[in-house]
């Protein structure tokens, strides 16, 4: 409850749908957040987006990616790619979960100092 928080590109009523607790919830990119979270469909807008959206997130925050389900919404992301993608931008994944019958969704943090991180979908770089 209450944490900093910037949604982008999140369907209508995905607040109460998913019942989150009563967030500070911003609606400009600016400054640091515990958690964000990305709604996004193809690799193109993945990867112009992903970069800028990490350097808000807080050292301890969560970032969250939530892509379309089986292909739904024309996606070319699956579970893979978005472990790979997360990786390539040195966060790693720790919780995947099911939003709707449209969305899933990864949590990506940023690595622990010292700790290896092995997934066979990607590489820390």
């Amino acid at each position: 409850a209450n944490m900093s928080a910037f949604l982008v590109n999140a369907p209508e009523n995905f607040s109460a749908e998913a019942g989150l607790p009563e967030l500070d919830l911003h609606s400009k990119l600016a400054g640091n957040f515990d958690y964000i979270h990305f709604f996004v469909i193809t690799q193109k807008e993945f990867h112009e987006k992903f970069e800028n959206l990490k350097k808000h997130l807080k050292s301890d925050g969560f970032l969250w990616v939530s892509w379309p389900k089986s292909n739904q919404k024309e996606t070319d992301l699956n579970i893979k790619t978005v472990i790979k993608i997360g990786y390539d931008y040195g966060l790693v994944e720790s919780k995947a979960i099911s939003i709707n019958a449209v969305w899933s969704a990864l949590k990506f943090t940023h690595p622990i100092a010292g700790k290896e991180y092995n997934n066979s979908y990607g590489k820390l770089k």
